[in-house]
């Protein structure tokens, strides 16, 4: 079941893991004013992206981008990874969905770690702003990086991949 809410309420509600260990230490040097993990992202471009291993398997992505209309996103989900995905500036709508009422549209791609699936209007809307984090295991299919207002808003993004085995196997 995917997570939400401040780095304090996903903190409470993920299992103490090594894997989520990782991601929260990350995350809560990424919101840190001043850290230099901050600054690092801040300096990101517009549509700048790049991956940083972290330790024992697990790495982030991160990210600027302008937020999409949905008719420009997919739903996705991962079996080798759960996403932390934390939004340093700007906001976006995150949708999520059980994997059990989704129709894959492409076959698991094992090199991206990637499954796409159909549209589905089942989906719930998740609203994320900054200093917040949404967290989707493999059960949870998950379309990031929409729209919340009808004009795209600029999001600063960082995506931690936690290792199955570090958090825990959950799936």
């Amino acid at each position: 079941m995917a997570l939400y809410g401040s780095l304090d309420t996903v903190r409470a509600q993920t299992p103490s893991t090594e894997g989520f260990a990782i991601a929260l230490a990350y995350a809560a040097e990424l919101l840190k004013a001043g850290s230099p993990v901050q600054a690092r992202v801040c300096a990101l471009v517009a549509g700048e992206r790049h991956k940083v291993e972290l330790a024992n398997g697990a790495f982030v992505i991160e990210e600027t981008y302008e937020t999409k209309l949905r008719a420009d996103a997919f739903f996705e989900s991962h079996r080798k990874y759960v996403d932390v995905q934390i939004v340093l500036d700007g906001e976006e709508l995150m949708e999520v969905g059980d994997i059990a009422r989704m129709k894959a549209r492409q076959p698991y791609n094992a090199d991206r770690d990637l499954i796409v699936y159909e549209d589905s209007t089942e989906a719930s809307l998740l609203r994320v702003h900054a200093g917040q984090a949404a967290v989707f295991f493999p059960c949870d299919v998950h379309m990031p990086t929409l729209r919340m207002r009808a004009a795209p808003v600029s999001v600063r993004k960082c995506v931690v991949k936690v290792p199955i085995a570090l958090a825990g196997g959950t799936t």
